[in-house]
């Protein structure tokens, strides 16, 4: 009996030294200044910031975007005009870069960017051309505009820093 509950300290105290570990290492990254994101029609490009603590395990960025297509209205008689309603786009996603992180455990974020692409064509009713119920209207794109982003910064499968953005925020973005 008296090996069991040894047994099970140890296993406890094992346990508890793995999770606070890991916490004591993702706590210790230290955000010097914020990336920030620029907004340029459909793609949004973050970068920048100071990052410290971050040891010399490879720590990866990658940038998610959200954003709205804008269509043109076509009436049977050839006529175009802008579309009511803007729909969602299609959301972007940059490829995973690794940050260059120097000796002493220090990072910027290199330019990473992501793209919103046309969701399927939608219906000249959802677009709000001519009115309801009317099918002789065409619709063709216009426009993709960027309207959001988020930044997660990973290590070792673990989120060490996140940010969000939007196009009529600050550049530096908020906390997520």
């Amino acid at each position: 009996m008296k090996s069991t509950r040894s047994l099970f300290v140890t296993i406890l105290a094992c346990l508890a030294a793995i999770v606070f570990g890991a916490t004591s290492a993702s706590a210790a990254v230290t955000v010097k200044s914020p990336p920030v994101a620029a907004f340029n029609g459909a793609s949004v490009t973050v970068s920048g910031g100071n990052f410290s603590g971050l040891g010399n395990i490879p720590a990866y960025g990658q940038v998610t975007v959200t954003g709205l297509a804008n269509y043109n209205c076509t009436n049977p008689t050839g006529k175009v005009v802008p579309g009511q309603n803007p729909v969602a786009a299609k959301a972007g996603v940059s490829p995973l870069v690794q940050l260059a992180t120097d000796k002493n455990g220090r990072a910027t974020i290199p330019p990473i960017t992501a793209t919103v692409a046309a969701p399927t064509t939608p219906t000249a009713q959802e677009v709000g051309c001519g009115g309801t119920g009317n099918t002789q209207w065409t619709v063709v794109l216009s426009s993709l505009q960027a309207t959001a982003a988020h930044l997660l910064v990973t290590q070792d499968g673990q989120q060490v820093y996140c940010r969000d953005y939007t196009l009529t925020g600050p550049s530096t973005g908020t906390a997520c």
